[in-house]
């Protein structure tokens, strides 16, 4: 949720202040949500933006394991000296305190955590929120007694043998300074009752409950003995407005803890087995599994194209057209779902009734070089919100393709981690067994999710990595590389660097196979497909010539003439003078020559040809006697049965009829395309801005980056606000019209919401409903009608009219 009250920042603003031109750079690069447009006026604004939970909770998925750890600590002890939080991590000397100070620097290049100017380390406001106990302690004891009565502080300090008089300000902070020393607590604790230091050493090492609040008239529990001696020395606190157990402080459950007792810190990762590797080798193992998926996935969408796979009820594509799919594409699940998910998501396949048909797009994509086509879907891949690879859910069902399901939280993330841990391995070596990489994503993104099917972590995602080439003999390969730069025109590179360009021609056997090395141009698969039968895909495709697939290719209107010509055209140059096979040549004469001796026309239907002793042999022949067929003449029959199902019927039985025209031309039978215009449904995704949908400074090159901050640096730390009394005007109507209704945004937020108005972009907001109820929306379609916005409401799914004055947060969408 966005923050109903806002956070001052003012630590983190004098922090940016004190920064040089290099740290804010960082900052802006590793959170580029806190710099979408509209640009930030001022460091105050941008430490606004960088303050709310929403923005917090983009950067914390994109932490490591030690960064995670440090950040835990920090939000638990916060505000703390280095020494303190080193110590409690165990890392007070040697290279665990080296690796700290690097954790702490990348945490304050995302502007987590920061060092003040009083010599303690601050943490962003919401990063406490992240987790329900922080190192599984509560707030501090200034939080817990910051609504308890001076009266009451007076009695706690006497019981602790302190005495106190003056303000309650000092009252609590001689409380504080007493129990922040865990000697002193350790001390007071070994003179209570055993019940007492039983009850107080067992909530010193378990996490807090959560407490609800009181309810009107609801009698309070009873505290016993032994808690009651604690809640009188303020060791636990009870708050009024709360049902439940006493509540621990950080700082006494820290003391009981022991000197012993330190927060898990993991700066190094796990160790994974490798071996040398020359690049050169990488290269082509990477180029090898690509050209096999590019393959692979032009033949899963062509037989989309040609024959779209049938949609389930309960949505998305079975079972049944998966296997179908591949054995069309001789190809597995696993390519088959990478294809589906990935082409979906590209814009090729769309929803066309209740099957999942080609678009216009994919006519396009179709024409395209290897290169272009493997770059389309690696940059689609790489963005998806879940694991296409993943076939069983948690019961070990089957899962659909396709099936819009809500994505599995951190997909994108392990993608991410999985790629930054192949490049932390030793330049020149790979992981021995590329599974040990998995290993190393629970250290690289640590809050993602491993799917429920992969028997060791994150098997799913690496087999697909290698599958798309992206890992290679175990090592990062230059389209891995390519995609964590995160640039399409990089990937594009690679991919045009590694794939070979189509390939025009085919080497014909006298076995009646045509082999296409490399990836075939899609004229050469058009021809080939419609002439002979596929047989494998990869690195290398093979086709095979039959009486039925030469017959396929007559019925789509080639003569034996034409068809020898175009093949001829395709073939390798041979040793002997014949441009194709003698087989061949012989098979497609042979082929021609008994075909169109049978013709169909519609009556319902007629069925004549020059010879009557084959009518005969037709009207006699027991397979067709369903048809229902009778001699009108040497040379004519009729059938009962339409045109379509009597050419399947006699083609079954062996013959070779061919369909005529009204006017007596053979109809040429070709295959209608199938193009969908309805999007497929997409996996839902969390509300709130997206990494790759929004322009954000991220996007932008260093030397822009430097002149935003720059810009910032140069601007006075607190932009004034508009003010028409004072002169100030608004940059535009629509800030001053929002400004005026929607009174519980910031001016920032005013800003961000004006612009998006006037842009006409989306924006994702916090909004409380008449029932009280608060939700986070992404909304689109805005148009301004003060006091009222009206919108297309994305989690409605409809267009929705929302109140300016109940928005009480806005973010970039």
């Amino acid at each position: 949720m966005f923050p109903i009250g806002k956070t001052s920042g003012s630590t983190l603003v004098a922090w940016l202040r004190g920064a040089d031109a290099a740290q804010v750079v960082r900052v802006l690069a590793s959170r580029p949500d806190a710099a979408v447009e509209p640009e930030p006026r001022s460091v105050g604004e941008l430490a606004d933006r960088l303050q709310r939970p929403a923005s917090v909770a983009l950067a914390i998925p994109r932490l490591t394991l030690p960064e995670l750890q440090v950040a835990e600590g920090a939000a638990a002890l916060a505000p703390a000296t280095r020494d303190v939080l080193a110590n409690l991590l165990d890392a007070t000397d040697g290279e665990r305190a080296h690796q700290l100070e690097s954790v702490l620097r990348e945490l304050a290049d995302r502007a987590l955590v920061w060092p003040g100017g009083d010599g303690r380390l601050h943490a962003a406001a919401p990063l406490r929120q992240v987790w329900a106990a922080p190192l599984g302690l509560d707030a501090p004891l200034a939080r817990l007694l910051a609504d308890t009565t001076s009266t009451d502080l007076g009695r706690m300090l006497a019981a602790v043998g302190i005495t106190s008089t003056g303000t309650k300000q000092k009252r609590l902070a001689a409380l504080i300074d007493h129990h922040g020393d865990p000697d002193r607590v350790t001390s007071l604790v070994a003179k209570a009752p055993a019940a007492t230091r039983k009850l107080l050493e067992q909530r010193a090492r378990q996490a807090p409950e959560r407490s609800a609040r009181i309810l009107y008239g609801l009698p309070r529990p009873d505290p016993g003995p032994g808690e009651r001696w604690a809640l009188e020395r303020g060791l636990l606190i009870r708050d009024g407005r709360w049902y439940g157990p006493a509540r621990m402080p950080s700082e006494v459950a820290l003391a009981l803890r022991g000197t012993g007792w330190h927060a898990p810190f993991t700066p190094v990762p796990p160790a994974v087995r490798t071996r040398p590797v020359t690049g050169s080798a990488v290269d082509r193992e990477a180029t090898a599994a690509a050209m096999a998926f590019a393959a692979h996935a032009s033949s899963v969408l062509a037989a989309c194209a040609a024959a779209p796979p049938a949609r389930l009820k309960s949505g998305g594509i079975g079972a049944r057209e998966l296997s179908r799919l591949g054995k069309a594409a001789k190809c597995d699940d696993t390519v088959v779902r990478i294809a589906l998910e990935s082409a979906a998501a590209a814009g090729l396949l769309a929803r066309d009734g209740d099957r999942v048909a080609a678009t216009e797009a994919y006519d396009g994509w179709a024409e395209g070089e290897p290169a272009d086509r493997l770059a389309a879907l690696l940059r689609a891949w790489w963005t998806l919100p879940l694991t296409p690879g993943g076939s069983r859910d948690e019961e070990g069902k089957a899962l659909p393709a396709l099936a819009g399901a809500p994505p599995r939280g951190g997909c994108v993330q392990a993608r991410h981690g999985l790629l930054a841990s192949a490049a932390r391995l030793p330049a020149g070596e790979g992981a021995t067994d590329p599974a040990d990489l998995g290993t190393l994503i629970a250290w690289q993104r640590p809050l993602v999710d491993q799917l429920a099917q992969d028997a060791s972590p994150f098997a799913t995602l690496v087999r697909e990595s290698e599958l798309l080439g992206v890992l290679a003999l175990g090592a990062l390969s230059p389209l891995g590389a390519a995609l964590d730069a995160d640039g399409p025109d990089a990937v594009a590179a690679a991919c045009r660097r590694l794939l070979p360009a189509s390939t025009e021609s085919a080497r014909f056997g006298s076995d009646l196979t045509a082999v296409v090395a490399g990836t075939p141009s899609t004229p050469l698969v058009t021809l080939l497909d419609s002439v002979a039968d596929r047989e494998a895909t990869g690195t290398a495709s093979v086709w095979r010539f039959s009486p039925d697939s030469v017959r396929r290719a007559l019925d789509a209107g080639h003569t034996a003439d034409t068809l020898t010509a175009d093949l001829a055209a395709i073939a390798v140059a041979a040793t002997t003078t014949e441009p194709l096979p003698q087989p061949l040549a012989y098979l497609i004469r042979d082929t021609a020559r008994g075909h169109g001796r049978v013709r169909v026309v519609s009556a319902a239907c007629v069925i004549h040809g020059a010879e009557p002793a084959l009518l005969a042999e037709l009207a006699a022949h027991r397979r067709l006697a369903p048809l229902g067929l009778r001699q009108l003449a040497p040379t004519v029959l009729i059938s009962r049965t339409p045109p379509d199902e009597t050419l399947a019927a006699l083609r079954s039985a062996g013959y070779a009829p061919v369909a005529e025209e009204q006017d007596g031309s053979v109809r040429i039978e070709r295959t209608r395309r199938h193009r969908a215009t309805n999007p497929l449904p997409t996996p839902r995704r969390p509300a709130g801005p997206r990494r790759k949908a929004v322009r954000v400074a991220g996007a932008r090159t260093a030397t822009d980056l430097a002149a935003v901050a720059a810009r910032l640096l140069a601007a006075p730390q607190e932009a004034p606000e508009p003010d028409p009394d004072d002169g100030r005007p608004y940059a535009s109507d629509t800030e001053e019209i929002i400004a005026g209704y929607a009174r519980n945004l910031s001016f920032t937020d005013v800003r961000q919401l004006a612009h998006a108005v006037n842009e006409k972009q989306p924006i994702t907001v916090e909004y409380t409903a008449t029932s009280g109820n608060t939700t986070v929306r992404t909304l689109s379609r805005l148009e301004l009608d003060a006091p009222y916005l009206h919108a297309w409401c994305h989690l409605r799914d409809a267009e929705r009219v929302f109140t300016l004055s109940r928005i009480h947060g806005v973010m970039p969408s």
